[in-house]
């Protein structure tokens, strides 16, 4: 399984979640540099011409990329804390969906950095895109705690999977 993962603004994959992911299978974690240009899902495509990923996942700019890279390649996402307010202008530019795209999203609701309100506006006006699990936990900041981490690539997987 090749699952692509996109760090958010200022961040990388560390090694402790990586190892979580490799379990399931060959991540691919590209650096990017958000800076200049925060939405850039076909800049990160072009970056693997040949491969073919069987899941997205991202944490905060990089949930936002993985959502459109979701929709873009139609492959379920786990997105943690995704700024989805800001893709409504931003809609990539080749869209192709073969299908519905399941996404798993983990909504911090103590998040002082994504706006929550904002990310459940967006996905209440768009249901009917894709297939969305959606958990919101309260007490959750921005960051994604090892733990958390753990308990939520385990239930992606286990319903991929399944």
């Amino acid at each position: 399984m090749n699952i692509l993962y996109l760090h958010g603004l200022k961040s990388k994959l560390k090694e402790p979640k990586r190892k979580i992911l490799e379990k399931y299978g060959q991540v691919f974690a590209p650096d990017i540099d958000y800076s200049e240009i925060h939405f850039q899902p076909e800049l990160i495509l072009k970056q693997f011409p040949t491969t073919e990923f069987n899941v997205v996942m991202g944490s905060s700019m990089g949930a936002l990329n993985a959502y459109a890279v979701s929709e873009i390649i139609g492959r379920p996402a786990l997105l943690f804390n995704p700024p989805l307010s800001k893709y409504q202008s931003l809609k990539p530019k080749n869209k192709f969906t073969p299908g519905i795209s399941t996404k798993q999203i983990l909504i911090g609701g103590s998040d002082e950095i994504v706006n929550p309100a904002e990310t459940l506006n967006f996905l209440s006006k768009n249901l009917q895109q894709s297939e969305l699990d959606i958990q919101i936990l309260p007490q959750l900041g921005h960051r994604i705690p090892i733990d958390i981490f753990t308990t939520q690539v385990e239930k992606f997987f286990k319903d991929v999977c399944a």
